[in-house]
């Protein structure tokens, strides 16, 4: 699987296409009447209980802006925060704080949402069952969007195409389930295999065949349970489909090894944070 690298560079150069979607094609038109010389200090708080992430963006948003902004972590990426809690503080001038001040806050907003989200799935599963993401993300933000997954305690699933292998049932109603796992299993290179089943005749089909996990796709809980107690002795088992916050203590008591979900990365809530002068 591809390992998520946030290397300096990276977070250099996505803040900079951050910015100038900001600031293209004349700037901070009215932070430019702040007189140049003003100076400040600003604390970034929370406004709500969070799993923070995105600190060291928020530090490059400003950074990119002016160098001297000096941005002072108070919380580490992957840290609990409560409404009220001091985040980070910022001392510089106040013109240059006001143009970097959005950006950073979206960086912050998003990281920590999908970070929280996913916590919340996490606790409710239990040390037993991995909560991990899917390829259910933002173009060209997959990488800080799994990051943030990590951050809230869950697992990331495929990165791309070329990871593994993963039947799925588009792919079966196109050829044949059987078949189309002994291809794989034929041409897998040191790939993973994963196959999406939805009913236990399917699972039986190919039960036996050496792949390496079985996608027990959109089942009610006694099927769910059925297929794990079946599959468990062959393969890793994963259980996807009508995830949420009520479901899926449910699902984690099949005995499924891990449990995939979308929203996480699609639909999870902003994390609201200000900057206080």
């Amino acid at each position: 699987m591809s390992t998520i690298k946030l290397s300096k560079e990276f977070i250099r150069s996505t803040v900079k296409l951050a910015l100038n979607e900001d600031l293209y094609p004349l700037g901070d038109i009215t932070s430019s009447l702040i007189n140049n010389d003003k100076t400040v200090t600003v604390k970034l708080l929370s406004n709500q209980k969070a799993i923070v992430g995105g600190l060291l963006f928020a530090k490059q948003t400003f950074a990119l802006i002016d160098n001297k902004i000096k941005f002072i972590i108070k919380k580490k990426d992957g840290s609990s925060i409560k409404k009220g809690n001091l985040v980070a503080i910022i001392k510089g001038k106040a013109k240059n704080i006001l143009i970097a001040e959005r950006v950073a806050l979206n960086f912050l907003s998003h990281i920590s949402g999908i970070a929280t989200k996913t916590n919340q799935f996490v606790k409710l599963a239990g040390k037993k069952t991995k909560i991990c993401c899917t390829r259910k993300t933002i173009p060209n933000l997959r990488v800080i969007q799994k990051y943030a997954v990590k951050l809230g305690g869950g697992t990331n699933h495929r990165f791309n195409l070329s990871d593994e292998f993963l039947i799925k049932d588009n792919h079966i109603a196109s050829s044949d389930l059987k078949s189309l796992v002994l291809k794989a299993i034929k041409n897998k290179k040191g790939k993973k295999i994963t196959v999406e089943v939805d009913t236990i005749n399917q699972l039986k089909s190919i039960l036996g065949l050496k792949f390496n996990t079985v996608l027990l796709d959109n089942m009610n809980i006694k099927n769910l349970r059925e297929c794990v107690k079946i599959a468990k002795k062959y393969y890793e088992t994963e259980a996807s489909g009508n995830v949420t916050l009520k479901t899926v203590k449910n699902i984690a008591s099949t005995g499924v090894n891990r449990i995939s979900v979308g929203s996480i990365t699609h639909s999870a809530p902003a994390v609201d944070f200000k900057l206080e002068i």
